[in-house]
């Protein structure tokens, strides 16, 4: 008779589960001290839950919490960005390509939970990092994969372009104790290569500096970091690109991810001059749509910045006249920057 593992397992790959791993409900003790650390030096992203109980602490979630399903999905599509003459081209990152990961994810593990539930009643909760719980290290104890020293994980088959989700249950599995030693090696390649700095240390980022985090957050850009976010105008895969283990690794075979209506570029002329409904036809399904339109449009503003082009004034000058608060300081820079 199949046990209840394999069985999530084999389901898991029917609905398009790529990778699959099981843990205990019992504390992430393993991180606690480095969350301390982190909190000490005023590196928390505003994103981030505070209260580190909760953080490491699958029961204070749920408080019958017996095992934790965690799974991953590819989002390494195999598709060249085509930009199709547009001039002004801002970047997304590959984990905004296609349709809201959070979306995509979360409809796979609902799918496996029903299935759950033909044959057992159980308590559970579903999360794509959404949770309070620190789903890279869920990822880690569940052998999803090993911590890159860029902070991410990296899984053998799919190296780090990965979606992560956890499903908290009070279902009794049979859990495997695994462990993925790390195989970075010598390499340091992700920290000399992330443009703010931000990989301070391996193992060690502080979030606040990451251009993933200041293309995201609405909090203000510091001055030092802007010219840093080059053409960025959602996420950053700078990190990710330069690693050795995504070279030669497997690509998604999730279709949700393949950018059929962005082709993986903002044309940042057209966003400029967006309503919020064309916005949403156009943007309102990609995961780095969630921010709204101005904070993507505020990065569009830094980009025309950095590009240093005459040419981008007339543009600047048409939103200085929008007078929208949020974007003046930066509207403002842009121009110094490109007069300067």
């Amino acid at each position: 008779m199949i046990n209840i593992r394999d069985y999530i397992r084999n389901k898991s790959q029917e609905i398009g589960i790529d990778i699959i791993g099981f843990t205990d409900g019992d504390p992430l003790l393993n991180i606690k001290d480095y969350l301390i650390y982190k909190r000490e030096l005023g590196k928390y992203t505003t994103f981030e839950e505070k209260d580190i109980e909760k953080r490491i602490d699958p029961k204070q979630t749920l408080p019958n919490c017996q095992s934790i399903i965690v799974v991953g999905i590819s989002y390494n599509v195999d598709y060249n960005i085509k930009d199709n003459n547009i001039k002004l081209k801002g970047r997304l990152s590959k984990s905004s390509w296609g349709i809201d990961y959070h979306r995509v994810l979360r409809n796979k593990m609902e799918k496996l939970v029903k299935l759950l539930e033909e044959d057992h009643e159980f308590e559970y909760k579903i999360f794509t990092d959404t949770g309070p719980l620190v789903d890279r290290e869920l990822a880690k104890k569940a052998g999803i994969g090993y911590y890159g020293k860029n902070c991410s994980i990296i899984n053998k088959e799919y190296g780090s372009f990965i979606f992560l989700g956890y499903i908290l249950t009070s279902l009794e599995i049979d859990i495997e104790k695994v462990y993925r030693e790390e195989e970075c090696g010598d390499c340091t390649l992700c920290l000399r290569a992330c443009p703010t700095g931000a990989l301070e240390s391996k193992y060690h980022i502080n979030s606040n500096k990451c251009i993933s985090y200041l293309t995201q957050t609405k909090e203000i850009i510091p001055e030092e970091l802007r010219h840093k976010m080059g053409n960025r105008i959602y996420g950053c895969d700078t990190c990710q690109e330069v690693c050795p283990k995504n070279k030669g690794i497997k690509y998604s075979k999730n279709k949700e991810f393949i950018p059929q209506k962005t082709k993986g570029i903002i044309d940042i002329k057209e966003l400029l001059s967006m309503s919020n409904r064309e916005f949403r036809e156009k943007y309102g399904d990609m995961a780095g749509s969630w921010r709204g339109k101005n904070t993507l449009k505020r990065n569009a503003i830094i980009t025309l910045g950095n590009m240093k082009s005459k040419e981008n004034l007339e543009f600047l000058y048409e939103e200085e006249k929008k007078d929208i608060k949020s974007l003046n300081e930066y509207i403002k820079w842009s121009i110094n920057k490109i007069n300067d």
